[in-house]
């Protein structure tokens, strides 16, 4: 089979430069399915090739995507101690996105790998492809291409990002080359059905009335094309929930037939974050 990206010998090279080297797996604040799943799967790679690496996050994994982390370790900045780790990042489109903390520790990125295509290339090594559905996609092709190490863990987590980034395979950046991946990840251990009954069949009660209270704020504006949700900070002292919990919300937004565009709306922390 021809290789799924051209780009794949250049990434080999890249990660063959981080022998020797511990290695921080970097993500973005507020961390999504393609975020987490994409730090688990870089970080595991790396750890088969002998490379110790770690996935650090400004933000604790999600309640739901807590189970795809398996024994990977994952770091918040102040457990991440001394000196000398190399910094990668993955689904991060700006540099500022890993959070200050962790932005102003590794004022230099060695590598960045990404499918948002507002990714200004702020690392050494850049490898940011738009047209991909998601950086689960990017890694997936890349490890494959490479016939590098991929575990089960390792493959529902690249499966996790897809599916989320994809809409549960509803967006039109599904193509067959995504569908194809996904085939090859089952085939080393990834499962459809436990992945969709962790992400949207364990819902608990907070979350359905946040979501309740989500639905009820919308406005439509602009001749009904363009939909906007908010939530208020207070909404989650009374539902027993957290900004975690709000994840997907932007997509119901959205749905409404007519709607071109859905907006998500958070008080947090005395500012407004869209």
């Amino acid at each position: 089979m021809p290789p799924f990206l051209e780009q794949s010998s250049s990434f080999a090279s890249a990660l063959s430069n981080l022998k020797g080297k511990p290695v921080a797996v970097l993500g973005h604040r507020r961390p999504d399915g393609d975020c987490i799943g994409s730090q688990v799967a870089l970080t595991r790679v790396l750890r088969s090739k002998g490379i110790d690496a770690r996935a650090v996050n400004d933000d604790p994994v999600p309640r739901t995507l807590a189970k795809f982390v398996g024994n990977t370790p994952f770091l918040r900045p102040a457990d991440l101690v001394g000196d000398g780790w190399v910094a990668v990042t993955v689904d991060c489109a700006d540099h500022r996105r890993v959070g200050d903390e962790l932005a102003d520790r590794f004022g230099e990125i060695f590598l960045n790998v990404d499918h948002h295509v507002s990714n200004d290339k702020y690392a050494e090594i850049n490898f940011v492809l738009p047209e991909a559905s998601a950086t689960g996609e990017v890694l997936a092709k890349f490890f494959l291409d490479n016939d590098m190490t991929v575990d089960s863990v390792t493959a529902e987590a690249l499966y996790l990002g897809i599916c989320t980034d994809t809409g549960q395979f509803c967006y039109s950046g599904t193509n067959a080359s995504v569908f194809e991946v996904c085939r090859l990840l089952c085939d080393a251990g990834a499962s459809p059905a436990r992945v969709a009954h962790e992400l949207y069949e364990r819902e608990k009660p907070g979350r359905i009335q946040l979501l309740q209270k989500f639905l009820s704020s919308f406005k439509m504006e602009h001749d009904n094309r363009v939909c906007i949700g908010s939530i208020r900070e207070s909404y989650y002292d009374e539902t027993g929930t957290g900004p975690e919990d709000t994840e997907s919300f932007v997509d119901y937004s959205r749905s409404l037939e007519g709607v071109e565009i859905g907006i998500f709306l958070e008080e947090r922390g005395g500012q407004i974050k869209g």
